[in-house]
């Protein structure tokens, strides 16, 4: 029997959308209640290629200058399935012209092995595979602390903090630190033509990637972008804003990643969608302007 290393956590090209998953202080910094679902199929074309779902819902609350936020992975690879639930609280306090979470996440998570197994040596029976599957579950915690303002946002977190071993299904669970930051800037100055630059880090220890991203948004509706994955993958992304109310905005994503590893040969890229709704739990003051008629 041989021990095989790799990220553990699951990859999603448009990261930028879900900043929350991987880090428990992101709950409630928005001010908004929002709420995130994510889809991905990743190098289609393989046989139990990956399969990821994601959902998560956030929000503020005021009284204690706290967020709270739920997170939902579900994620299928090849024999393997696996499912994460985390509950999210962050503490809010004002730093500058923006808001600096310091958050903290508790969950479950569990892996189940499959037994449809083929041999490829001619041994059909494998004492290291159960023969009927098996399934592990255990606790996991995860911290963070996050900083946002209306042109930067930044984090840094670690998930798994545990590194439970799960015997059952022989899994190591490794702890995972990532660093993520963007920028929203308005190009000579008009709000109408937004670059959007990001950037997130991932380590488990082992090994390293990064993925760096440049979104364009038009008229606060429409963005283009394209991502770049270290070692594996450069991805167009496209979106539309929709604006049903003063204070809702809801957002659809999508990105293709054209594989550029050595599984190119194999796969056809992997497709990603991404929904987005956020809206205003309190209606912004309204602001009155009156002239005097001293000053004409």
């Amino acid at each position: 029997m041989s021990g095989a290393y790799a990220q553990q956590d699951a990859k999603f090209t448009q990261y930028m959308f879900d900043r929350l998953s991987i880090n428990p202080a992101v709950a409630g910094t928005t001010g908004e209640l929002c709420g995130t679902l994510m889809l991905r199929q990743q190098w289609t074309g393989f046989d139990g290629a990956p399969k990821t779902a994601l959902l998560n819902a956030h929000g503020k609350i005021a009284k204690i200058s706290s967020g709270v936020g739920l997170s939902v992975f579900l994620d299928e690879l090849g024999q393997q399935k696996s499912t994460y639930a985390r509950l999210h609280y962050s503490f809010h306090r004002r730093l500058g012209p923006g808001t600096i979470g310091m958050g903290l996440s508790f969950g479950m998570m569990s892996h189940t092995l499959g037994n449809k197994w083929i041999a490829t040596d001619g041994v059909a029976d494998d004492s290291a595979i159960p023969a009927n599957g098996n399934t592990d579950m255990s606790l996991d915690l995860g911290l963070g602390v996050y900083y946002t303002s209306p042109t930067l946002w930044a984090g840094i977190s670690s998930t798994h903090l545990t590194e439970v071993e799960m015997r059952n299904v022989g899994i190591q669970q490794r702890r995972h630190y990532f660093v993520q930051a963007g920028y929203n800037w308005k190009i000579k100055g008009d709000p109408k033509y937004m670059l959007q630059p990001s950037a997130l880090i991932k380590s488990d220890g082992t090994s390293t990637q990064f993925d760096l991203t440049a979104n364009f948004l038009y008229n606060n509706m429409v963005w283009l972008g394209v991502s770049y994955s270290s070692g594996d993958a450069i991805a167009p992304l496209i979106g539309y804003q929709f604006k049903p109310t003063t204070k809702s905005l809801l957002r659809i994503g999508y990105s293709y990643d054209v594989t550029t590893s050595k599984l190119k040969n194999y796969s056809s890229g992997s497709h990603e969608l991404m929904l987005n709704f956020c809206t205003l739990l309190v209606k912004p003051p309204t602001v009155h302007r009156h002239s005097s008629v001293r000053f004409l």
